[in-house]
């Protein structure tokens, strides 16, 4: 018999390198097939970043603790997403770049009062150790499971939705700041 494998659009947001992921995981004894996309954060990749916005399941919000101007962005991302989109999604703040303590210009505290304000949980991450990586996937799996309503079962005259394919949303590659993958 085979196990139903639960699938999620997520994106991240504030930084990285427009691209996109296929990441296959199990998480709490239930496997997830993630599509990551990437959006870079730039202003030439701003329709495309809206696509991703009107369909994503759920989001990453990225900044860099090192970063003043990154950590600022996030209201705006966070606000545009809450714009775009008729209902509420998961969205976890991830400070990337934790491993960087003496170049640190973003506390904890202030981070986690804006995640707070938000009613977004928040954690730290760093691409360079793989601290916390984990556990951003872990955590926004868990808030899609919970605010997501069970399905029910379909009877066989009912017509599909056809869901939107991220993956059809052509991608740039270019650099950025905080990817995490």
């Amino acid at each position: 018999m085979a196990t139903n494998q639960e699938k999620h659009a997520i994106v991240l947001l504030g930084g990285g390198s427009e691209e996109s992921y296929t990441k296959i995981t199990v998480i709490d004894n239930k496997p997830a097939t993630l599509q990551l996309f990437d959006t870079a954060g730039q202003s030439e990749f701003r329709t495309v970043e809206n696509l991703h916005l009107q369909k994503g399941d759920a989001f990453f919000l990225v900044f860099s603790l090192t970063s003043r101007t990154s950590f600022a962005a996030i209201p705006k991302i966070f606000d545009r997403i809450k714009k775009i989109r008729e209902t509420s999604v998961p969205i976890l703040i991830i400070g990337n770049k934790s491993d960087l303590t003496s170049e640190r210009l973003i506390s904890g505290e202030d981070a986690e009062d804006f995640a707070k304000k938000m009613s977004s949980p928040y954690l730290e991450t760093s691409a360079k150790t793989g601290e916390n990586v984990t556990e951003c996937f872990e955590t926004l799996v868990r808030l899609l499971r919970e605010s997501t309503p069970k399905k029910k079962e379909k009877k066989p005259d009912e017509k599909k939705k056809k869901k939107a394919d991220l993956n059809e949303i052509p991608t740039d590659k270019s650099g950025g700041c905080c990817t995490i993958l």
